[in-house]
């Protein structure tokens, strides 16, 4: 049901999907849905708590494990893991990309996607403390990168790119250079 509820959620989205092709998609009746869920909202709710885990483990996963790793190799490491996370889950990464700031989530799954903002957010503090990053709010970068990130999956999705390791790179130097602090000239 979860897998059903994955798949059109992330193609059709909340308000796109009703219970009765949630229910087809699922294999149960209508009626026999009701008995696992008490609504659409909680069915969306379990999903997005189920996907958004699977985000936060490839993203502790890829961590340096030295606490010594310079700020852009945690970046690099976190790229790919974002890049690694949308091609082998890419139905995950669609439908949290489209509803991770929806009015129906809940208690529960904000505080999840906080959980798991908090690390970066710190990470990204670090980061500008040191002068590494950019000196503007650490919600403007993480958005910066992570609409680079979205931009790209979306452009591989709509056929305008391929996904591949040499665009990803690209990408991600992108990303780098629109984040990192300006360098001072030579003289």
């Amino acid at each position: 049901m979860l897998d059903a509820a994955l798949t059109l959620f992330a193609e059709r989205g909340f308000h796109g999907t009703s219970i009765p092709e949630l229910a087809a998609a699922s294999g149960l009746a209508v009626g026999s849905l009701y008995r696992h869920i008490e609504g659409k909202e909680q069915l969306v709710n379990e999903v997005y708590r189920r996907a958004k885990s699977l985000l936060a483990t490839a993203l502790v996963r890829a961590v340096p494990p030295s606490p010594t790793a310079t700020l852009r190799a945690q970046f690099h490491a976190l790229w790919w893991a974002l890049v690694d996370f949308a091609r082998t889950e890419p139905r995950a990464f669609a439908f949290l990309e489209l509803h991770h700031h929806g009015a129906y989530l809940d208690a529960e799954s904000r505080a999840l996607e906080l959980r798991i903002l908090a690390p970066i957010a710190q990470v990204v503090e670090r980061g500008r403390a040191a002068g590494e990053l950019r000196a503007v709010s650490a919600p403007a970068l993480i958005v910066t990168v992570w609409g680079a990130l979205v931009g790209m999956v979306r452009a591989a999705r709509a056929g305008y790119l391929t996904l591949d390791d040499a665009v990803a790179g690209d990408v991600e130097e992108t990303a780098w250079a629109a984040i990192a602090a300006p360098r001072p000239p030579n003289v």
